[in-house]
């Protein structure tokens, strides 16, 4: 369905971004109950700059349980991609897999998620860092502690953003969030759609983080938002952020539960790839 977006709408998209119009936008505003809180980013270091956290994510979707999951796509980590976009998005989903893994009594892929993650970030020169948190993630992985397996997430993802803004690379931060992002989205979405309620079926329904995404990665360096992979999901998150407008007093429908569905998995096969 996306694919199908009007030419004359992509060719402008492209376009626009070609032009750098994209570097002279702001970047858009947070949504708040996705940020750290104010102890634990003057602790990072990261009041300066800052994305939105994959843990505080799994915050709201908790509410939908059990998630959707599969570890299918885990034997693609095991070659790494060379563009370090690509590697931003992976790293993400890899973030959220941890998360979604032991949510749903999957703890033993936590090894194997661990160490993805370790390689991943070292590609990405902020590896040092990281090798402390993968012991952590074993733990509590192993003792089923979702409380302090999130912590340890939350720490992997900020500490990897704070080499990143060492290494004057910030723009990959807002990625690795994306893909975090999406990957718990494609697993949230997918179980509302196995078991729909209009109660589950609205924590679905954020527009504007959405809408945060598609602005923040036209406004990332032009060497890589005009990449191709980079322009497409821009496309499709636009797509997803009008699908997930709800009416107001409208209660969500399957359909539009399976229309986000199907874009989520779009998007994240894109962060996967």
């Amino acid at each position: 369905m996306w694919d199908a977006f009007p030419m004359k709408a992509s060719l402008a998209l492209i376009i626009t971004l070609g032009l750098g119009i994209s570097l002279a936008q702001e970047r858009p505003e947070i949504p708040e109950d996705l940020l750290d809180d104010e102890h634990f980013r003057n602790e990072s270091g990261l009041n300066e700059f800052t994305v939105p956290s994959i843990v505080k994510v799994f915050n709201e979707l908790e509410k939908i349980s059990p998630l959707s999951y599969t570890n299918n796509h885990l034997k693609k980590h095991e070659i790494l991609p060379l563009d370090r976009s690509r590697l931003a998005l992976r790293l993400g989903t890899l973030i959220a897999d941890g998360f979604i893994a032991v949510q749903t009594g999957n703890s033993d892929d936590v090894p194997d998620i661990a160490s993805h993650l370790s390689r991943y970030a070292k590609a990405l020169g902020a590896g040092h860092r990281i090798k402390r948190h993968a012991a952590a993630l074993l733990d509590h992985a192993k003792a089923k502690d979702l409380p302090e397996l999130k912590k340890a997430l939350a720490a992997t993802q900020r500490d990897v953003e704070r080499e990143l803004i060492g290494l004057r690379d910030p723009d990959l931060s807002i990625l690795i969030s994306l893909g975090g992002w999406l990957q718990a989205l494609e697993a949230s979405s997918g179980a509302v759609e196995v078991k729909f309620t209009p109660e589950k079926a609205k924590i679905l329904f954020r527009e504007d983080v959405a809408d945060y995404y598609a602005e923040s990665i036209g406004s990332l360096n032009p060497k890589i938002s005009e990449q191709a992979h980079i322009l497409k999901m821009r496309i499709l998150l636009q797509g997803l952020r009008n699908a997930m407008t709800l009416t107001p007093r409208k209660n969500p429908t399957v359909e539009e539960v399976k229309e986000i569905s199907g874009v989520a998995k779009q998007l994240a096969e894109i962060a996967r790839k």
